[in-house]
């Protein structure tokens, strides 16, 4: 929905106005429809807003309530604020505005920082409060909305993306040890707090942050995702678990279209974005004025296909939807690529980013707000190693050597020799090793797999990838499958039942009266940029220059003869995950250098 910044101060006084309009400038593309800053005492507040709910004046960011002493800024939104406004009238307050941004500030007064339990949503805000001079920083459970933080003695500053902490001037962009090499073994996951940069942490999700006057800081921890059955469900069959999953969902969905403006649809032609649409044509969209719907594609590469039009066109037929194909060029994709890894405030390898990034540039001529498929496989065991790890003696070792794109052996050779210095022992394994380990009472492997993935894998990787690609067009994008009561019901359904059927067994059954056969029994596919796995052309060229040129040579953050054996033989260099080690390389120098970072 938005962009948000601050700087909270804790000596000088009061923050540099210039330094949060540059920070603020940089959130421009999130929020093109207006902007605002406050500066009040110790902290000053920026905002750069996307009109998505109340499209008046009244709900314009900072938000300030003069009668409560608290100021606000808020990117996300809250689902259920018309519940919870309702509820707040009847205690008594009153209403300048119909945004559910209010309802933040009203919450905080009534229940505390604990008010974040009654949200249903995607949210990150900052609250200022009068009176103590506290700030209060918060977090959606599942990490859907970001919040990056740069911590100095005197001075705290936060924003929706990592490049906006950059233009403040003064950060520190020396390179977190074992943040690379968790982006070079667990697949590019970074889990919070950590980022690449030493000195950038992220707030974790589900956490609530008290910043006090003085500078000291306390974390509340709001959510846990228990995995399992709990007492009473041992007497549901699988057709209960088939109608409570899909009650969840429709709902879910019905409160995603609470928006001032039309609702689109991301339309792969898989199982899952297949399901939303059918989930929105049974809500009503059609007959409130259509349900648009946009697909993209690129050129074949290594005899590999890069688009999957053939299955969206079936489900836009289908409900027939006012569908957009969108096709992109090979020749057109280094310029585009630059493009793309301008908009991640970290390095993205996964093929989805540059698509994702893409997709939104066109849908957003057409819409500001999209439902997405994102999250079924993470929620209902889709990807192929839930098998894997189900099935060995070891959930650990499993997972690892279907997941990890290299042995820690392997990092360890191919980075300089300093940074591998800090790594005495292997980093990635031991921090998915504790995941492992957790006592999660009745849990199997599975389930110990998901119960990390939803966590971990989730927030670092698909759930960052969309939020920086759609929002770097205005877009607002919303995940019905990561709806926290959709979550929590998802880990009690037993695993037998999500692994049938060769994963998401029960979403299948529950998709069979809605769509076509050909799409739930289709082969999983995914979102395909050939050319960015094979790595041959324009691709393998730009690959070249950006890991041999005066910027790379001066970092010297990778061995030389490790690059030159992936450069001379890209295809042969493939992750378990079927990624190219090539471009997980290229992809991290080519963000350094695009973000003009030297650490």
């Amino acid at each position: 929905m938005c962009g948000i910044c601050g700087i909270v101060d804790f000596k000088s006084g009061s923050p540099s106005e210039k330094q949060l309009e540059r920070m603020n400038q940089r959130l421009t593309r999130r929020g093109p429809d207006g902007d605002g800053i406050n500066i009040r005492a110790h902290v000053g507040f920026g905002h750069r807003r996307l009109k998505i709910i109340d499209l008046s004046e009244q709900g314009r960011q900072p938000m300030i309530d003069t009668q409560l002493g608290l100021s606000l800024v808020f990117n996300g939104c809250i689902y259920n604020y018309q519940e919870i406004k309702a509820e707040l009238e009847k205690k008594g307050y009153n209403f300048f505005s119909t945004s559910d941004t209010e309802i933040i500030i009203k919450g905080f007064h009534a229940w505390g920082w604990e008010c974040v339990k009654r949200f249903n949503g995607m949210f990150a805000f900052a609250i200022h409060e009068w009176k103590s001079g506290r700030v209060i920083l918060a977090r959606d459970r599942l990490g859907i909305k970001p919040l990056y933080l740069y911590r100095e003695n005197s001075q705290l500053r936060f924003a929706s993306t990592l490049p906006a902490l950059l233009a403040g001037d003064g950060v520190d962009t020396s390179l977190d040890p074992i943040a690379l090499h968790h982006y070079l073994t667990f697949h590019s996951v970074v889990p919070a707090p950590r980022t690449i940069l030493k000195n950038i942490r992220k707030l974790p999700p589900g956490t609530v942050r008290i910043v006090e006057a003085n500078g000291s800081e306390t974390d509340h921890s709001y959510w846990n995702l228990s995995m399992g059955l709990r007492p009473g469900d041992q007497s549901i069959d699988q057709q209960g678990w088939q109608e409570r999953l899909l009650d969840t969902l429709k709902q879910s969905v019905k409160r995603r279209l609470v928006a001032d403006v039309p609702v689109g649809l991301l339309l792969s032609g898989g199982l899952d974005s297949s399901l939303m649409a059918a989930l929105l044509v049974d809500s009503g969209q059609l007959e409130k004025g259509g349900l648009s719907t946009f697909s993209i594609g690129f050129e074949a590469a290594g005899g590999e296909e890069g688009d999957e039009f053939r299955y969206s066109d079936v489900i836009a037929d289908h409900f027939q939807t006012d569908h957009h194909r969108i096709f992109i060029r090979t020749d057109n994709l280094p310029a585009l690529l630059g493009e793309a890894v301008m908009a991640m405030s970290e390095p993205m390898v996964s093929h989805d980013a540059v698509g994702f990034y893409l997709l939104s540039r066109e849908v957003a001529k057409h819409v500001k707000v999209v439902q997405s498929g994102q999250g079924a496989d993470e929620v209902f065991a889709g990807y192929h190693w839930y098998p894997k790890v189900n099935a060995g003696q070891s959930p650990f070792e499993d997972y690892r050597t279907a997941f990890f794109d290299r042995s820690h052996s392997e990092t360890a050779k191919l980075v300089r020799s300093d940074l591998a210095a800090h790594w005495d022992d292997d980093p990635s394994s031991a921090f998915v090793r504790t995941w492992f380990n957790q006592e999660i009472s009745g849990a199997s492997g599975v389930e110990k797999a998901l119960h990390l993935d939803q966590n971990i894998m989730l927030v670092d990787d698909p759930v960052k990838r969309v939020d920086n690609m759609t929002m770097a067009w205005g877009l607002e994008a919303r995940v019905p499958f990561l709806d926290h009561e959709l979550v929590e019901l998802a880990a009690r359904i037993p695993a037998s039942f999500k692994m049938d059927q060769g994963g998401k067994g029960i979403l299948k059954d529950v998709a069979r009266s809605l769509i076509p056969s050909s799409i739930i029994d289709r082969p999983k596919g995914y979102f395909p940029v050939p050319a960015l796995k094979y790595m041959d052309g324009p691709i393998l060229e730009l690959a070249r220059d950006v890991l041999t040129n005066d910027a790379a040579q001066q970092r010297n953050l990778f061995q030389t003869d490790y690059v030159n054996t992936l450069l001379n033989n890209p295809e042969e260099h493939i992750t378990p995950l079927l990624g190219s080690k090539l471009w997980q390389l290229a992809l991290l120098e080519l963000w350094l250098q695009t973000h003009g970072i030297e650490g």
